[in-house]
């Protein structure tokens, strides 16, 4: 009923204003602001795809209702923007529009508060983090699909062989007790740290007192923390999901693993552990990287260029 008079009133409004171009953004409000729109007679609609709305992460009714869904949206859609080729070519491959309907533009976000961040002593000590600890990251709704459970899993043998590993958990989530439950269960009460969720003006600094970060998410768009630990030169560790293999390159920016590699995963936390000078010459190439490409202004640039191709083809 909510989410009809929300579509409802959508409608409502683009009849009232007549815009020119309609973007809508995530899953379900963009089915319903897509068709909103087409109904409205909105002459131009645009849609980002951040992440799949349907995959094998979920059972399969709710796979094939988000697939009809976003089937019968694409009819109506004008253009697809995506935030990494992957998303492109998972719905290409579902049967969702056609090539020329799709332009990626990477998700921007302002750099320069990442690029200057600095390993701060004082949140170190805040967080119980030593001069000594190696420091993996992660920054993640503490919930499903999220990964977490594997670095549960991972924690003894890692702390085994490098007792000065420490995890810092950023974000919060419904599994949060769930996590710090186990964490205490395996003995490794001191070895994690939950942050809860911190306003985003502090993930820069966050991200700069870590010294890997990874990633084990098994349903992204282009995930937003490895563009984040790259702007502040800190390799990161991914599984090959959706659009992680378009930052995360091999042995560049860090190390792609397939999900579920566990062993793999923890060769590469303990040799990033042992190789100071390899966490380096990986996290500056990866600064180098979204320095060129994940800026702010050049997205709204490439909008801006697209809006304008839209218009020009206007009927």
């Amino acid at each position: 009923m909510e989410r009809r008079a929300g579509a409802a009133s959508a409608h409502r409004r683009f009849r009232a204003r007549q815009p020119e171009i309609v973007h809508t953004h995530s899953g379900k409000g963009g089915i319903l602001g897509r068709l909103a729109a087409h109904r409205a007679g909105v002459p131009i609609v645009v849609h980002t795809i951040h992440g799949p709305s349907f995959g094998r992460f979920q059972n399969a009714l709710a796979n094939a209702t988000f697939l009809a869904a976003e089937r019968y949206a694409g009819k109506v859609t004008t253009h697809f923007v995506t935030v990494a080729r992957a998303m492109t070519e998972q719905y290409l491959a579902a049967g969702i529009g056609r090539p020329p309907q799709y332009t990626r533009i990477l998700s921007g976000f302002p750099l320069e508060p990442f690029l200057s961040a600095k390993n701060d002593p004082e949140l170190r000590r805040r967080l119980g983090i030593g001069n000594g600890d190696f420091v993996v990251g992660k920054i993640a709704r503490l919930f499903k699909l999220k990964g977490h459970d594997d670095l549960f899993a991972l924690a003894p043998q890692l702390v085994k062989r490098c007792p000065q590993m420490k995890f810092l958990l950023v974000g919060d989530g419904p599994w949060r007790s769930r996590f710090e439950n186990r964490a205490r269960s395996l003995g490794l009460g001191t070895h994690f740290i939950f942050t809860g969720l911190i306003p985003p003006a502090e993930i820069p600094r966050h991200a700069a007192v870590m010294d890997a970060l990874v990633h084990l998410s098994l349903r992204e768009g282009l995930p937003r923390a490895l563009p984040q630990a790259l702007a502040v030169a800190r390799p990161v560790v991914a599984y090959d999901c959706d659009g992680a293999r378009e930052v995360c390159l091999e042995d560049e920016t860090g190390f792609l693993l397939q999900a579920g590699d566990l062993p793999g995963l923890a060769e590469r936390l303990v040799q990033l552990a042992r190789d100071a000078a390899l966490r380096e010459r990986l996290g500056r190439r990866g600064q180098q990287l979204v320095k060129q490409w994940f800026g702010v202004e050049r997205m709204v640039d490439e909008l801006y260029a697209l809006y304008l191709k839209l218009m020009k083809k206007k009927p």
